[in-house]
């Protein structure tokens, strides 16, 4: 099985995006996983914001594969446990899905479209984070997934 983390729009801080990076290749020695970095439409444009969600949700859309498991992480999502994480992944994992895709959206979300297609939403806290701090802070939950999964002494409860 393949984890896909589909973000919307470039991580611009240098020190974030390395350490996204650093994350996304060690989860990758445990099972394939792929950062995908679709194209932010800026709101500078002159485009309202519904009109942004619409035009960003089309490209999501366009990159999801029939069968894909799609997790959105949203502010409304279920909260879970690093273990409890870890367990889905598994399950997945042993299930014979191909892919388990985790998409973050731009800065105002996802359009109707994209939620309608999603399996399912999950919250990182009840705070909010820059989208630039979430993607660290997933690519590090799926790392740490996969080292639960194993048994390895990373995580400590």
């Amino acid at each position: 099985m393949k984890i896909i983390i589909l973000a919307v729009g470039k991580t611009a801080t240098r020190y974030i995006a390395e350490a996204t990076d650093e994350f996304v290749r060690r989860a990758s020695r445990y099972a394939p996983v792929e950062f995908i970095t679709l194209p932010d439409i800026r709101s500078g444009r002159g485009i309202s914001e519904e009109t942004q969600k619409t035009k960003e949700g089309k490209s999501i859309l366009e990159a999801l594969q029939p069968g894909d498991l799609v997790t959105l992480l949203d502010e409304h999502g279920s909260e879970l446990t690093s273990r409890q994480f870890s367990a889905e992944i598994e399950r997945a994992m042993t299930s014979g899905l191909k892919r388990m895709v985790f998409i973050i959206g731009g800065p105002y979300g996802f359009s109707d479209e994209v939620y309608a297609r999603a399996d399912r939403k999950l919250s990182l806290s009840r705070m909010t984070f820059t989208h630039e701090m979430v993607r660290l802070f997933f690519a590090e939950q799926v790392y740490r997934a996969m080292t639960i999964m194993r048994g390895e002494p990373y995580h400590h409860d």
